[in-house]
C-alpha cells in the first residue's frame, strides 16, 4: 500500500507553489495525496511568517496534530516548512514538544524527501526511550533551476510560475530577505519551458510570481529583462493570459507599461503595493519612493491603460504613525481608488529593521481604530466600482466553483474582478461572456450571455468535478 501525505499551506502564492512543488517531489517519491491527516503517512506545515501571529498558527495546528496521534494511536512524520520553518529553525522542534520532525527551509524544499526518508527509516526511540532528534535543513542554496514536470499544479486553469527567488529591497517591516534569502533569477529558458508545460497540461492562465518581479533580468540572456520575458511568454502559443505578482513601484519604466498596454494577453490588472499614503512614513518604512511619486506613476499608467485596475497593499500603525500621518493614507485612498487592498496592522516581525530600531508605539487599539476606517472606506471604493459593471458584459475566464454557493461557478475578468455564475463544471477552463446583474463589494454576479437553458438548481459541484472534468 502507498504511503500518504497531506500538506498543509499558509500564506501567499508563492507558499502555494511550493506547496505544488512539494507535492510533487513526495509523489515523485512514491506517496499519494490525502485529504485527511488521519490517514496520512506525512503532514506537511507550509508556513508563512508575513502576518502577526504566524507561529501560534502554527503551535496551534502541532498540538492537534499531536492530540490526533494519541486519539487515534498513529503519529504520521511532521515536516514544518515555509518561512516560519527558515525563521524559527531548531525552536519550532523545542517548542512542538516532539511533535514536529522534519523542519525544512525555504531554500531546501528540493530535499523534503530526503529528510522525511531519513526520519521514517530511524527508531523512534533510542535504547534509553529518548525520541530521536528532529531533522533541521536550513541550509541556503543559490540554484533556483527545478526539474521540469515534478510539480503537481492544484489548480486546473491557472499555473504559478516562479520567476524570482528572494528579495534584495530589505523594507523596515518586511521578513522576506531574511526568510527567502538573496534576490536570484531563474533562467529564461527555464521559465519558458515551465510556461510551455503548463499549457501543455491544459492552463490557460501564467501568473508570474516573485517578491519583485518588475525587478526581472535574465542570468542566461543580458538582453532579456522583466519586459522582454513577458514578450516572450505572450508569444507562447496557448497562453491566454499573463498576470503576475507583486511590482515595486520604483522599478517600473515606460517601456514596461507601453508593451503592457500594447500585448492584449497581459491582464488589466496591476498590484502596486503602497503600503502607506505618507511620504514620512514611506520613508521609515525604506520604500524609497513618495506619495508624490507613486501618484505620478498611477497617473502615468492610467493614461496608457485607462481601463486598468489597480489593487494594494496597506499597513497602518507602522512605529510613529500619527493621525496626519494616517489621514494621508485615507486620502490617497480615495484619491487612486484601488479596486482592491490587502490591509494590515503592523506587528513586529523578527530580524526586521523596524523590529531592531523602531518603537511599536502605535497602540493596538489605535491600530484597530484605523484599519476599520481603511477598510470603510476602501469598501465603499469597491462597493462603487463593481455597481459600474452592473448591465454590462464582462469576459470572464471560469476557474473554479463559487465558494458560497454549491450550484454556481465563479471566474475572473482580466482587470481580475470576481464573477459568479450559475453553469456546469465542463465551463471550468472556458471563457464566457457574463452580463452582470448584481455586485458586492468583493464580486459581481452574472449570467452568461446566449446560454438559455442552464436550470436555477444545478447539482452541487465537488472537487472531483472541478478537478476531473478536464
Amino acid at each position: 500500500m502507498a504511503r500518504k501525505y497531506l500538506i498543509e499551506t499558509f500564506g501567499c502564492q508563492m507558499n502555494v507553489h511550493d506547496s505544488e512543488r512539494m507535492a510533487g517531489l513526495l509523489e515523485q517519491a512514491g506517496y499519494e495525496a490525502t485529504g485527511d491527516a488521519a490517514d496520512a503517512d506525512v503532514v506537511v506545515i507550509n508556513t508563512c511568517s508575513v502576518r502577526e501571529r504566524a507561529e501560534e498558527k502554527l503551535y496551534t495546528r502541532l498540538g492537534e496534530l499531536r492530540q490526533l496521534g494519541l486519539d487515534l494511536g498513529h503519529e504520521p512524520i511532521v515536516a514544518v516548512a515555509g518561512c516560519v520553518a527558515q525563521q524559527e529553525g531548531e525552536a519550532i522542534v523545542r517548542r512542538s514538544a516532539g511533535v514536529a520532525d522534519v523542519v525544512v527551509g525555504t531554500q531546501a524544499i528540493r530535499r523534503l524527501p530526503m529528510l522525511v526518508d531519513e526520519v521514517a527509516h530511524r527508531p523512534d526511540r533510542d535504547r534509553r526511550g529518548h525520541r530521536r532528534p528532529a531533522v533541521v535543513d536550513l541550509g541556503a542554496c543559490d540554484d533556483v533551476t527545478w526539474p521540469l514536470g515534478i510539480t503537481r499544479r492544484s489548480d486546473p486553469v491557472k499555473a504559478y510560475v516562479t520567476i524570482i527567488e528572494g528579495c534584495n529591497e530589505f523594507c523596515s517591516f518586511c521578513v522576506v530577505p531574511y526568510t527567502r534569502g538573496h534576490e536570484r533569477m531563474r533562467p529564461r529558458t527555464d521559465i519558458l519551458a515551465e510556461v510551455r508545460d503548463a499549457v501543455a497540461g491544459g492552463r490557460r492562465e501564467v501568473q508570474l510570481l516573485g517578491q519583485i518581479v518588475n525587478h526581472y533580468e535574465a542570468p542566461d540572456d543580458p538582453g532579456c529583462d522583466f519586459t522582454g520575458l513577458l514578450e516572450a511568454i505572450h508569444d507562447v502559443d496557448g497562453v491566454e493570459r499573463i498576470r503576475f505578482a507583486s511590482p515595486h513601484p520604483r522599478h517600473f519604466d515606460d517601456r514596461f507599461l507601453e508593451a503592457m498596454a500594447r500585448l492584449p494577453k497581459i491582464c488589466r490588472h496591476l498590484h502596486l503595493p503602497v503600503q502607506s499614503g505618507s511620504t514620512r512614513v514611506l520613508g521609515a518604512m525604506r520604500r524609497r519612493y513618495t506619495r508624490d511619486s507613486y501618484l505620478a506613476l498611477v497617473d502615468r499608467i492610467r493614461a496608457l491603460m485607462p481601463d486598468v485596475a489597480l489593487s494594494t497593499d496597506m499597513i497602518v500603525g507602522f512605529p510613529g504613525e500619527t493621525d496626519a500621518d494616517f489621514d494621508e493614507t485615507l486620502s490617497l485612498t480615495a484619491a487612486v481608488r484601488f479596486h482592491s487592498m490587502f490591509s494590515f496592522k503592523y506587528s513586529e516581525r523578527p530580524n526586521t529593521l523596524a523590529e531592531k530600531r523602531l518603537p511599536d508605539d502605535v497602540p493596538d487599539e489605535e491600530k484597530t481604530r484605523r484599519i476599520v476606517a481603511l477598510q470603510r472606506l476602501q469598501r465603499e471604493i469597491q462597493s462603487g466600482l463593481n455597481a459600474r459593471l452592473i448591465g454590462g458584459e464582462v469576459a470572464v475566464l471560469v476557474d473554479a466553483a463559487s465558494r458560497r454557493r454549491g450550484t454556481e461557478l465563479s471566474g475572473r475578468t482580466s482587470t481580475n474582478v470576481v464573477v459568479n455564475l450559475p453553469g456546469p463544471a465542463d465551463w471550468i477552463g472556458e471563457t464566457m461572456t457574463v452580463r452582470v446583474e448584481r455586485a458586492g463589494a468583493h464580486s459581481v454576479w452574472g449570467r452568461a450571455v446566449g446560454i438559455q437553458d442552464i436550470p436555477e438548481r444545478l447539482t452541487p459541484l465537488t472537487r472531483l468535478d472541478i478537478v476531473g472534468h478536464r
